[in-house]
């Protein structure tokens, strides 16, 4: 059995609230949240903060789709969309990064299980793909400082290239700091002591 994770669940229809606070437990899950409308489902998301959100589509208020982008705007969480429907242009709005799984109405335990799964698999793909993404914005932009620091310690100094990046290991070692922070200390001391106008 996969990990027991803390869902919310939201649908206007008593029967499907119920199925859910039913099923979702006998699967090793606890249902942490259940709403009837789409601005229920963001305000107890807010408080409760699940594992996972499934929302059926057409709920009075907002829909699943809107509340699914609300909750997510503040934090990532993945979501199963559940609907009576096979609307195409449903399924082109349901295409949000967050959106892990479409279930068609009737659902049962057969359908949960894998969807439960396979979303939050995808989830933690998605989320690890993000982060290195972030990640190597990160290093790029360092590393533009880093080679400015350089280069203001050889112009400064007279020092080549492989002497200016050893100051600067020196710099941070020194200062107990992580070499772009010692780059951009040498950066703002450049600046401070820059002719006015220059």
């Amino acid at each position: 059995m996969s990990e027991k994770l803390r869902i919310a669940v939201a649908d206007d229809e008593p029967d499907m609230r119920d199925f859910f606070e039913c099923v979702l437990p006998q699967c090793g899950h606890q249902v942490v949240a259940v709403a009837e409308t789409g601005a229920q489902l963001v305000e107890l998301c807010r408080k409760v903060r699940p594992d996972l959100v499934i929302t059926d589509i057409k709920m009075p208020d907002m829909d699943g789709i809107a509340a699914s982008d609300a909750i997510c705007a503040e934090r990532p969480v993945p979501v199963i969309l559940v609907s009576a429907y096979h609307d195409p242009q449903l399924i082109d709005r349901a295409t949000s990064d967050h959106v892990m799984a479409y279930l068609v109405k009737p659902i049962g335990e057969a359908d949960l299980e894998p969807a439960i799964a396979v979303a939050v698999r995808r989830f933690q793909q998605f989320e690890a793909v993000r982060r290195e993404a972030s990640d190597l914005r990160q290093a790029l932009a360092d590393r533009k400082v880093i080679e400015q620091a350089k280069g203001i310690l050889m112009k400064t100094t007279g020092a080549d290239e492989k002497d200016a990046f050893r100051r600067l290991q020196e710099l941070a070692a020194e200062r107990n700091q992580k070499l772009v922070e010692a780059s951009q200390a040498v950066i703002a001391m450049e600046k401070a002591f820059r002719p006015a106008g220059v």
